[in-house]
């Protein structure tokens, strides 16, 4: 995780053949240097995925691929609005694909499913390479059953617990209608919410947590923290490892399976992908 918060969300998911960002929401100089940090220069990422078109996701990423020209993957929808700003116009290679859709960057498969949020067509992703799986859900009200279903088998979980819904509830900077926007089924997850959805996965394969998108006046970490992690306790699960991203620094590197080593040959397919010209 680059970095992940209300003010900027990204997150890296690399194999030893395929380096891939998850949305762009630090400024590109950020993204840089974070990505610097992780020995990945922005020459080498083969792509961006997106989850949705809001700017604590894409702000960074216009700067980022007009001068390193990074592949943006995207659905229909949030690929039109957020050309439809404008800045985005010049850049010529987007590769668009259906919701729903399962297709291959690299040696990595990417399961794209939709998530309840206030945005044009929200994506949430499971991820496979190897003996690895991973399951990234952020910006989301509630979880579907198509969501859960999605997420059943993966090893470790990125998921946003954006708020404690007390927390939310005294916050005397948030109009009643912002409030209201946060807590319904297009708004995001309480801390909580996502600790039922961690419950309704523990039958699986999971292993580890990662928790993300907390908002910066209506959450903190120990929060966040304490209360998944009783719901585990709860649950006679301490084996699952928790962790909480932050706002302003890179998270612990998590492994995740393993990958072939040597020589990759592409088995890159179409079949979901168009260039957006």
């Amino acid at each position: 995780m680059l970095g992940s918060g209300s003010a900027g969300n990204s997150a890296l998911v690399a194999t030893d053949h395929c380096k891939v960002l998850i949305d762009g929401g630090l400024s590109a100089r950020q993204l840089v240097l974070r990505l610097e940090l992780c020995g990945v220069t922005p020459e080498q990422l083969d792509g961006v995925l997106l989850t949705h078109e809001h700017g604590d996701h894409i702000c960074g990423l216009e700067v980022l691929c007009r001068k390193f020209y990074v592949p943006i993957y995207s659905n229909a929808l949030t690929a039109e609005s957020v050309r439809g700003e404008g800045a985005f116009e010049a850049h010529r290679n987007w590769r668009i694909f259906a919701t729903g859709a399962k297709f291959s960057i690299c040696d990595v498969t990417v399961q794209t499913f939709p998530v309840p949020h206030d945005a044009v067509d929200p994506l949430g992703f499971v991820f496979h390479a190897g003996s690895g799986s991973l399951g990234f859900i952020t910006d989301l009200g509630y979880v579907t059953k198509l969501i859960v279903e999605r997420l059943r088998e993966v090893q470790t979980l990125v998921i946003e617990t954006n708020h404690d819904e007390k927390l939310l509830q005294n916050d005397t900077h948030r109009p009643w209608p912002v409030k209201q926007r946060i807590q319904s089924r297009h708004g995001h997850l309480s801390n909580t919410a996502a600790a039922g959805v961690i419950e309704d996965l523990l039958p699986g394969k999971i292993e580890r947590v990662v928790l993300g998108h907390l908002s910066r006046d209506c959450n903190t970490p120990a929060l966040a923290l304490s209360t998944v992690r009783a719901s585990l306790e709860k649950c006679g699960r301490n084996d699952v490892e928790t962790y909480c991203a932050t706002q302003f620094e890179i998270s612990s590197r998590f492994r995740i399976g393993e990958t072939k080593s040597g020589a990759f040959q592409s088995t890159f397919e179409n079949a979901f992908l168009q260039s957006a010209l």
